[in-house]
C-alpha cells in the first residue's frame, strides 16, 4: 500500500507557499539562499527510481520599519516594503544506484519572478558617489540563482530519511544598485537531513529537516553573509488517502555575523521563528498523478549585533 501511495504522490508535484511576515534575517538582502518553509510534509520520503517534476509558486510579503536598515544590491535603505512572487521549477531524477542501501538522486531548480521592493529612505547607493536621503522603488522580472542538489534516501518501516548536499550557483542576473534582485549572487553550500515518520494506516505524518548554510562573498558587493542554521518541521493528518491537513513551521538562526568590505550596516545576526498551516491533495490530471500542497505561515523575527553608520 505504501509503495503504491509513494508512486502516485511523486509523479508530479505542485506547491504553493505564502509568507505573511518578513524573515528579517541579517543576511544581505534580508534573506538566505535556502528558502525557509520550502520543505514541509513528507520531506524525508524519497520516491522510487524515476523522473519527476516539481513546481512551487512562492508569495512573500514583509515590512522593515523603525530604525532597522536593509542592504541589497549595495543599497542601504530603511522603511522597506517587499512583495515577491516567484516560481521554482525543479526536475528530479531518482536513480537506481544505491549508496549504503539508499537511493541516489539529483535535482536542478531554476527560480524566476519579480521582487517588488520600495524604500522610504535610501541612505546609500552605488549609483552615486555620496550618501543620499530619498525614496526608491524597483520591480524587475529576473532569474534567480541556480540550485543543484544531490541526495540519498532510505526507508525502514514507517521511517524515511534523506541526506542532501545543495550547491547554489549565481545565475548572472544580479544587478548591483538595484533593489529588485531575485538572485542573491552569493555562492553557497547547504547541508541538510530530513526525517519523516509516516503511518499510512492511521494517517499521521511527522517530518523534521535540520540544515546549515555556508556562504561565500557576493563579488558584486563584497558582502559576506554569515553561516546560517535552519530547522523546518511538519505535522499532518490524512483525512483520506487523497486529503491531508496539518501544521508547518521553521526556526532560523544566523550563527556568525555578516562581514566584508561591502557590509555597511554592521555584523548583525538574524533569527526567525515561523508557524503556519498546510493542506495537501493528491489527484490525477489526464491520467498523471499530481500531488498539490498549499502552505501559509507568519514569522516573528529579531536580530542582534552592533549598528554601524552606513559607509559610502
Amino acid at each position: 500500500m505504501l509503495e503504491r501511495w509513494r508512486k502516485a504522490g511523486y509523479a508530479l508535484v505542485f506547491g504553493m507557499g505564502f509568507l505573511a511576515a518578513p524573515a528579517a534575517q541579517a543576511a544581505e538582502s534580508a534573506q538566505g539562499v535556502y528558502v525557509l518553509g520550502n520543505r514541509g510534509a513528507l520531506a524525508g520520503v524519497t520516491p522510487p527510481p524515476g523522473f519527476y517534476f516539481e513546481n512551487e509558486t512562492y508569495y512573500y510579503s514583509g515590512n522593515l520599519t523603525g530604525s532597522r536598515t536593509f542592504q541589497s544590491g549595495g543599497i542601504v535603505a530603511a522603511n522597506v516594503k517587499l512583495d515577491t512572487s516567484a516560481n521554482f521549477v525543479t526536475p528530479v531524477w531518482v536513480t537506481p544506484v544505491e549508496i549504503l542501501g539508499g537511493n541516489l538522486g539529483f535535482s536542478l531548480t531554476i527560480p524566476f519572478g519579480t521582487p517588488n521592493v520600495g524604500a522610504g529612505a535610501v541612505l546609500s547607493s552605488p549609483r552615486i558617489d555620496r550618501t543620499i536621503v530619498g525614496r526608491e522603488h524597483d520591480a524587475a522580472f529576473n532569474v534567480g540563482d541556480i540550485y543543484l542538489a544531490s541526495f540519498v534516501g532510505w526507508h525502514s518501516g514507517n521511517f524515511h530519511w534523506t541526506g542532501t548536499l545543495l550547491g547554489v550557483v549565481p545565475s548572472g542576473s544580479y544587478e548591483s544598485g538595484q533593489l529588485s534582485n531575485l538572485a542573491l549572487n552569493r555562492p553557497a553550500i547547504d547541508l541538510s537531513g530530513a526525517l519523516t515518520y509516516l503511518d499510512p494506516i492511521v494517517g499521521y505524518e511527522l517530518s523534521i529537516v535540520p540544515g546549515i548554510t555556508f556562504n561565500w562573498i557576493n563579488p558584486a558587493t563584497q558582502y559576506l553573509t554569515g553561516t546560517e542554521f535552519h530547522l523546518e518541521w511538519s505535522a499532518s493528518k490524512y483525512l483520506s488517502k487523497e486529503l491531508s491537513v496539518g501544521l508547518v513551521g521553521y526556526y532560523y538562526k544566523q550563527i556568525t555575523g555578516d562581514s566584508g568590505s561591502g557590509d555597511r550596516i554592521g555584523p548583525f545576526k538574524g533569527r526567525a521563528t515561523s508557524l503556519g498551516a498546510q493542506i495537501g491533495y493528491t489527484f490525477k490530471l489526464n491520467g498523471v498523478p499530481v500531488s498539490a500542497n498549499v502552505r501559509f505561515s507568519g514569522s516573528s523575527t529579531s536580530r542582534t549585533g552592533s549598528l554601524e553608520r552606513p559607509r559610502t
